[in-house]
């Protein structure tokens, strides 16, 4: 049995959103095919994601120096006490399915602020006298995305931020297989909105059977 971390970061649901409308398909269609394994729903827009403030770092100070965490002011506990629970969740999921729209070329602040939060020396990754080395060897991701325009090729790809830094994570956090499956388009072509969405929906139904 594997657990899946079904991680969403969008203030809509998938009644209003196109990221949200295809990636419910393909969970309901991983499930159908793998009824064994678990499924988390991390709704980060419900979630408490702490970010890196005075706070989380005089804590982690505090703890480097031997201090122990009972010891910490009640905010330093609550923050790195809560980020200690997500990044324990993330390590051990063994698939991680992101959900995000496409903002400002890049995705939702809080995407941030959890990859922040999951970014811990000794457990996603660990540092050695050759630089930087995942730890999450065993692990496979994909990232679901609604771009309005086009964004996965020709004279816009250079600004799609987004999936390029969740690509350069994975890769930091050492994991092996990442996929990005994008609905793009909608917005520049409302005419062909709707078979963009099924085309995309279609897509994902197929990937849920091998992922």
């Amino acid at each position: 049995m594997a657990r899946v971390l079904y991680i969403t970061a969008h203030p809509h649901d998938d009644t209003a959103s196109y990221s949200m409308a295809v990636a419910k398909e393909f969970i309901e269609t991983y499930k159908q095919v793998n009824s064994g394994d678990e499924i988390v729903h991390l709704d980060l827009y419900k979630e408490d994601v702490p970010q890196i403030d005075v706070d989380v770092f005089s804590g982690w100070g505090k703890l480097r120096t031997g201090t122990d965490f009972d010891q910490l002011t009640a905010d330093e506990k609550a923050k790195v006490g809560r980020m200690n629970e997500l990044c324990e969740q993330f390590i051990n999921a063994d698939k991680f399915v992101f959900v995000t729209p496409f903002w400002n070329f890049s995705f939702p602040p809080v995407m941030k602020a959890y990859l922040d939060a999951v970014s811990v020396a000794g457990k996603t990754f660990k540092y050695t006298e050759q630089g930087p080395v995942g730890l999450l060897t065993d692990k496979k991701a994909l990232h679901i995305q609604a771009r309005g325009g086009i964004y996965s090729e020709g004279p816009a790809a250079a600004m799609e931020m987004g999936h390029r830094y969740l690509e350069i994570m994975m890769q930091f956090y050492g994991v092996p297989s990442f996929e990005g499956l994008f609905i793009e388009g909608h917005a520049a072509m409302p005419d062909k909105a709707e078979e963009i969405k099924a085309n995309a929906i279609a897509r994902a139904k197929d990937l849920a059977q091998t992922f």
